[in-house]
This record gives structure tokens, sequence and C-alpha cells, in this order.
């Protein structure tokens, strides 16, 4: 098929280099004259694991271009809209700023008779208004949800847990089905599952699994905090927790909490779809889940503070990471830099190293310190705090960091380091909920 991919962020680079790979014709469209020149080169704009591979594979075989002519999508059978959907910078809601142009472009362009597919996340009844932008009867609508996770987007796109078709029941129903079943052959022959409902529940479904992974996240750094106070231990709590099949492990360790440019904006925009449709206990549910999660981080502060005497004003402090988690470069929403900044607004000199994320971020934290590697950034520390847990990192030889350090203390904020090797060592070592006597340091200042 021919298939256009409109926005090329994370979701539609993604996207369009796995339909591609899936063997149609597709032409990515992105405003950034620089994001399509480097795709069009064949270089990922964001590190994203086995995507560069996939850009070369479809760059090789001719079936993948990218461009800032709309005017290229014209003959395409499918358009998928992939923009942005950013939380607003006035209220909790999504900003569809880009969706509106986005289809506006399309419907000014598509053929007669071609599906246009939303697969950004928006609220519900978003479809609505994509209907209104669109403004034409003889294009099908259809709305396709994405569950891409960063880190592992390129597995997510080629081997997905399920293919969700948003469409309107009517005459059109049936071919807009089959076009997407013709997009998605090669999964549906592997036997991924699909899943065909009306537009509100297609709307709904990545918004509801993302809130409940945050459900899950801030529940289990709740009763972290709840074992600091009693002497207890998360990481055997949560195990214990898992082996019950109804529970399950995933999304069930205790840690600094979650950020990026999903989870965070995602239930803040359910949480305001919530209030608009008047369930006040959706709101208050995913106002504690939020909550919960923001909390963390300030506990991590109290933590170093408690290392540092009960300040860190004029302490050295060592971060490992800048990005949300591992195996990216994104940084929005990063728990370790909103750390970092706590730390620095205490009057910490903060110095904060990652394996990708540093270009992403020293420009925009100039108050904070950037190191290329991990060694550079605990010299001389009094306190070390790992906050996105890259493999490097849990590797890390606590004998010989401790060569380097003014004194041996490190907050594991993503409880994934030996507890007794480190303090074998002769490490001051803090986890979060694993009963190392932190009780106390949800009440110690910062600074």
């Amino acid at each position: 098929m021919k298939i256009s991919v409109i926005g090329c962020g994370y979701l539609g680079a993604v996207h369009a280099a796995a339909l591609a790979s899936m063997g149609h014709d597709v032409v990515g469209i992105d405003t950034d004259p620089e994001k399509a020149g480097h795709l069009s080169r064949g270089f990922a704009p964001f590190f994203e694991p086995g995507l560069e591979d996939l850009l070369a594979e479809g760059r090789s075989t001719g079936r993948l271009v990218f461009s800032t002519e709309m005017d290229l999508v014209a003959d395409a059978d499918v358009h998928f809209l992939c923009v942005g959907t950013p939380q607003s910078k006035t209220s909790d809601t999504a900003d569809l700023t880009y969706l509106e142009a986005a289809t506006r472009e399309v419907a000014l362009r598509a053929r007669a008779g071609a599906v246009v597919v939303g697969k950004s996340t928006v609220p519900v009844g978003t479809v609505e208004r994509v209907r209104g932008w669109l403004g034409r009867t003889d294009l099908e609508l259809a709305w396709n949800p994405e569950f891409l996770r960063q880190g592992t987007a390129v597995k997510d796109s080629l081997v997905p847990d399920r293919l969700v078709y948003g469409v309107e029941e009517g005459a059109g129903a049936e071919a807009t089905v089959r076009a997407l079943d013709e997009v998605y052959a090669p999964l549906l022959h592997a036997g991924v599952a699909r899943i065909v409902c009306g537009f509100a529940t297609a709307e709904l479904i990545k918004s509801a699994a993302n809130a409940y992974l945050a459900t899950k996240l801030s529940y289990i750094n709740a009763m972290a905090q709840l074992c600091d106070a009693a002497g207890a231990d998360v990481t055997q709590l949560s195990a214990a927790m898992g082996l019950d099949p109804r529970i399950g492990q995933r999304y069930l360790a205790a840690g600094l909490g979650f950020g990026g440019g999903c989870l965070p904006k995602d239930i803040r925009s359910f949480r305001a779809q919530a209030r608009e449709l008047g369930v006040e206990s959706v709101d208050a549910w995913m106002g504690l889940v939020d909550s919960v999660n923001v909390d963390q981080r300030g506990r991590v502060v109290g933590i170093a503070a408690e290392l540092c005497g009960g300040s860190v004003a004029g302490r050295r402090v060592a971060v490992l990471g800048a990005a949300f988690k591992p195996d990216t470069d994104d940084i929005r929403d990063s728990p370790a830099l909103d750390v970092s900044v706590q730390l620095a607004a205490a009057g910490a000199e903060v110095v904060v190293t990652d394996p990708k994320a540093i270009d992403n971020a020293w420009m925009r934290y100039p108050q904070l310190r950037f190191e290329p590697t991990a060694a550079d950034a605990v010299e001389g520390a009094e306190v070390v705090l790992l906050l996105t847990e890259w493999a490097e990192y849990r590797a890390l030889d606590p004998h010989q960091l401790a060569l380097t350090v003014a004194r041996p203390a490190i907050v594991d904020a993503r409880n994934v380091l030996d507890a007794d090797a480190w303090r074998a060592a002769g490490w001051d070592f803090r986890g979060l909920g694993t009963g190392d006597g932190v009780r106390s340091a949800g009440a110690v200042r910062a600074g």
C-alpha cells in the first residue's frame, strides 16, 4: 500500500520505518526540515535502539521517504496522524493544535476514498473534532492507538501485544477494517490480537492503559514509604506480591517514579476528561497517583540532605542519569533532572552524567554541570545518586568508585544495585523502601 505518516517524532518515525519494513511504500512528513533531513539520510534525530537499522533498510529498498512537502501524500491509500498531543501550557488537557493542523493539511490533499487514521493519544471525543477538521464525507476515518514504549519502540511496532481499530458503525466500517487489515497483514498473519471497537473506546484505551500502569508504579512507591516507616523491605514485598498471577511483577518496582512524554501528561489529561464527564472517583484517583509519583522525587532530595548532615548547600552531588528512563535520550519530565534541579536550588554543586541524554540536557539546565562519564561525575562527590538505571550504572564497581569520591555515600533511587556488595565496599548505602533507616528522610530539609 501507499501510506503517509504525518509527524515524525518518536511515534511517527518508528511507525513509518516499521510499515516500510512490512513492504509498504511510506512517506513520512514533518514540518521540521532538520528532522526530516536526518531521517532521509538514515539517522534518527533521537536515540531509540534498532531504529537506525530499520531506517537503513527502508532507505536501501526505496520504500521509505521523509520530507517536509505535504503534496507527497496525495496518492496515499492510508494517512496516519502521528503528531504530538502534549499537555496544554494552561491546563491539564491535551493540546490538539498540531493534530488540527495536520488533519486540515491532509484534508486538502487526500484522494477520495482514502483512510485517515489517528494514532496520537487524544481525549475521548476528539474523533468528532477530527471529522470536522477534515470537512469531507469522501474520506474514511479510524482511530488506531499506539502502545509504544521508548527504548523498545521498534520491537513494540514489529511484535505488538495487540492492534486496536476504532471505527464508526455503518457502511464504511467494513472497508476501513479491510484497509487496516491490509496495512497490518504481516502482524495479523503472525497471530497478533486484533480488537475492533467504537471511536470512544479506542480513544480511551491508551489513556486507560497508561493510567493503570501509573497506578501500579505509584502504588508500589506508596508501599515503599510504608516500608521505610515500618522497617520493611519493599523489594521483597513486591517480589512476593508479583508471584500472585492476578498482580504480576511488571511495573511493580519501587523507585524514583515515572516521567517522560507519555505517562505524566496522559494521566493528567485522563483526569481532566474524568472531571469534564463528571466522574469524580477517577479524577481523585489520578490526582493521588500523580501526587505519590512526584513525592518520590522530594524524598530522594531529603535522603541526599540527610546523608550530607541535614543540608546539601555547598556539597558536591553526583547524579547518574538524566534521561527519564534507560535506553532513551528523552529528558521530558525526567525525574532525574527534577531531583538535580531541586538539589541545585538548595545550594548543591550538582554534576550529572548520562550515556545518551547529555546533549539534550546541558543547554536547558545551565544550573547543572554535565560530565560524559560516571568516573568524571563522581570525582570528589560527597554523595552519589543513581537516578536512571542504565545497565552501565548497574554494573559499576563499588570498590573502584570509592577511590574517586570524597565520601562513599550513595542513594540507589531505582533499587537496582546489590546493597550488600556496596556496603561491603565501605559505602553508606540507601535505597527507597528497603529498610535503610531513611524514615525521617521526608522531613529533612534539602537546604
